[in-house]
């Protein structure tokens, strides 16, 4: 069982930038895959980004050169740097885990966070 909590959120202008983390409890946590997902209001759920065991990223390309996934195994904890913060990034942003297939990203997530809310200003 891993559980997650998210950090980080809050309001900025466009063009600022937030950090997010999100932490995970369980001795196996930094074995696993690990991804953020964003809900904007009226919008479906989206993936944003994924990392997996080896630090291989994967990212949504709304986001890319924008933001930056990566963990630290050590402290079992994933973070989110975004930057160029624009107003369509408005969503509320969880992280998730999955222990994939030795820890590659391979399919759906089977943990999630409560969520932490980011607003973008324009």
């Amino acid at each position: 069982q891993v559980q997650l909590v998210e950090s980080g959120g809050g309001s900025v202008q466009a063009g600022g930038s937030l950090r997010l983390s999100c932490a995970a409890s369980g001795s196996t946590a930094n074995t696993y895959c690990l991804g953020w997902f964003r809900q904007g209001p009226g919008k479906k759920r989206e993936g944003v980004a994924a990392i997996d065991s080896d630090g291989r990223t994967t990212y949504a390309n709304s986001v890319k050169g924008r933001f930056t996934v990566s963990r630290d195994n050590a402290r079992n904890t994933l973070f989110l740097q975004m930057d160029s913060l624009k107003p369509e990034d408005t969503a509320m942003y969880y992280c998730a885990a999955d222990p994939g297939i030795g820890g590659s990203c391979v399919a759906g997530f089977s943990y999630w966070g409560q969520g932490t809310q980011v607003t973008v200003s324009s």
